[in-house]
């Protein structure tokens, strides 16, 4: 997957219309402007016409730029964002890392197109609207959190907006990169969430400079991060956990353009040497060379973007420019590496955790599991005495078809239930016997250390251990058998589950009192599972706690016996080395050093 690359033409300014500058950038069409154009292209509606053509000068560049979009210079807010960040929301909550930056000179309109204002919302603002409207729509489904940070970088410094303090490290582990101690919020509603952000850009460093009067001297980075599992409890889960990024960068700037002194001075010094390594990454990233060293940490920004920038996550740049000739050559240098930004190529991935729940959850599995049916067998009763009508009154021959085909879903899933349960307990038994393999094959160890001769015992172990394999051998054959006939059940379902769609007529739709039903019939599926799961467990903890007690009794019985002959030996000064060695290496093993947490250095 490719960056995405757009570009949006801001409107003249009241300076730049009312002075002598002329137009240097003009939309062609949705996917292509020109670049200082010439004479015949600027001639269009809603241009200025510029002046007669002075053949002393250099000709103009009339290059022509091509984009995944462009957007003119009456563009909305709402128009660029179903452009670019709607687009990809839908892989933000299918697991996919997003990530959206703008990039442009000062004054270019970045800040606009992030932010907005109040009459004008910007990208960020309908990101979160629309994600949360998503989120609202999945809800019956799905349980999702959202959680949000917001920080800046300042002067190459790190700064939380919505915690501000002191300025915060940045490192790297296995997991990307981390800023450490940078606060991370959980919103309950969009409005608390839009209230963060509010807070987050009053917090942000602005001063005004020639170039724009009220300049963003900083890179502002919003991430936020979504995890979400289905409602549906189980002993294990599929979570889905993404993260998205909404950059707004500083502007990049001439000294000599904007006349900055002292401390404006080296904030704009800091803001292009951030945004020349950005060039930079940009620049190796697009030559796609496998083996080039891409420069992320020459700067906090590049080390911060370095996953939204060839990384796993699906990346939109927007680039802003202004179309006046004022800043020819900031426009010129924007367009150029969006250009190159264009061959960016992602490697994306969903992130998808399997999480297996601790055995203290599965009682309460159980019980929202048995919730969950309850509630769905109220719905099919009230489909069934007619309190809830499915779209209009349906036909007799239709509501026929979709009893019988409940007739046959209840057919399906008695012979799933007895083919489930019977997998169940052969994969326990399964466990059982290999628990006694492992018991026997240990005492067989230990008596082979304390009694190597008496073959008598241990060959009475051996059999028992081979009498348990033949066992275990004929319980996969069985799990095998089960196995296979759990797939020619999943068949048929598949085959009823098509019907089942047939029977919503024309619009290929399963009837919802069908939905109903095969969700009730999975649900009462996965009940049974993790109750078989929770008595396994028990059981296989009772054996555990046995053990454990077992081995507490030997090792203590041991350890008094080890003493004994310890001072034995050095009572009559004949304990050589290699034995005060061992004995000093047991004490320590009793008594090992203590981990130190993280909390208590």
């Amino acid at each position: 997957s490719n960056v995405k690359v757009v570009v949006r033409i801001r409107p003249e300014n009241k300076s730049e219309h009312d002075g002598s500058s002329r137009i240097v950038v003009k939309t062609m069409n949705e996917h292509v402007l020109a670049f200082d154009p010439s004479e015949e292209h600027l001639h269009t509606p809603g241009y200025k016409k510029s002046f007669t053509r002075d053949i002393r000068k250099k000709a103009r560049k009339d290059l022509k730029f091509a984009f995944d979009y462009v957007f003119g210079p009456h563009t909305s807010n709402q128009t660029v964002y179903e452009h670019t960040t709607k687009t990809i929301l839908d892989g933000f909550l299918n697991g996919y890392n997003c990530s959206v930056f703008a990039y442009g000179a000062t004054g270019a309109g970045k800040t606009h197109t992030m932010l907005g204002s109040a009459d004008r919302p910007g990208v960020m603002f309908l990101t979160m609207i629309d994600l949360y409207d998503r989120i609202e729509a999945l809800k019956e489904e799905k349980s999702i959190e959202v959680a949000v940070s917001y920080l800046e970088v300042y002067n190459e410094q790190i700064k939380d907006l919505l915690l501000p303090k002191g300025m915060l490290p940045i490192r790297e582990d296995t997991n990307g990169v981390i800023v450490s101690g940078l606060s991370l919020h959980k919103p309950k509603t969009a409005e608390e969430l839009l209230y963060m952000l509010q807070y987050g850009n009053e917090n942000r460093s602005q001063h005004p400079t020639d170039a724009n009067a009220e300049s963003s001297r900083s890179h502002a980075v919003f991430q936020v991060y979504v995890r979400q599992k289905d409602r549906t409890a189980n002993v294990s889960a599929e979570v889905k956990v993404a993260k998205m990024c909404l950059v707004d960068l500083a502007g990049s700037e001439r000294a000599t353009a904007t006349a900055n002194r002292g401390v404006r001075f080296r904030e704009g010094a800091n803001i292009n040497r951030s945004l020349l390594a950005l060039g930079n990454v940009i620049n190796a990233l697009a030559e796609n060379k496998s083996k080039g060293h891409i420069p992320y940490r020459d700067s906090k920004l590049t080390r911060l973007l370095k996953d939204s920038l060839g990384g796993n996550c699906r990346t939109v740049m927007i680039a802003a420019v202004s179309p006046s000739s004022k800043t020819y050559d900031d426009t010129y240098n924007t367009l150029k590496y969006a250009d190159r930004a264009k061959n960016i190529k992602a490697t994306l991935k969903k992130n998808i955790l399997n999480v297996d729940f601790h055995i203290s959850r599965y009682g309460q599995i159980v019980e929202d599991l048995r919730k969950e049916i309850i509630e769905l067998k109220g719905k099919l009763t009230d489909y069934e005495e007619g309190k809830i009508l499915s779209g209009g009154a349906s036909k007799h021959s239709q509501h026929q078809e979709i009893t019988r085909l409940q007739d046959v879903l209840h057919n399906v899933f008695s012979s799933r239930s007895g083919i489930r349960k019977d997998i169940l307990d052969q994969e326990s038994c399964k466990r059982d016997i290999l628990w006694k393999i492992y018991k026997k094959e240990k005492i067989k160890s230990r008596l082979d250390i304390l009694e190597p001769q008496n073959t008598q015992v241990t060959d009475k172990l051996t059999r028992t251990v081979h009498k348990n394999q033949n066992k275990l051998d004929r319980v996969l054959k069985q799990i095998d058998i089960a196995n296979n006939k759990y797939l020619e059940n999943t068949d048929w379902l598949d085959r009823v589950q098509t019907e089942m769609k047939l029977a919503g007529g024309d619009s290929k739709i399963m009837p919802e009192l069908l939905e109903i039903s095969l969700r009730m019939h999975n649900l009462e599926i996965e009940l049974g599972d993790a109750r078989h799961h929770c008595k396994h467990l028990k059981k296989l903890v009772k054996h555990q706690e046995k053990e454990t007690e077992t081995n507490d009794r030997l090792i203590s019985l041991l350890l008094k016996t080890v003493k004994k002959q310890y001072l034995l030996l050095k009572g009559h000064n004949i304990i050589t080395p290699d034995i005060l060695n061992e004995y000093n290496q047991i004490k320590e093993e009793v008594d090992p050093p203590e981990v130190q947490w993280a909390d208590e250095t």
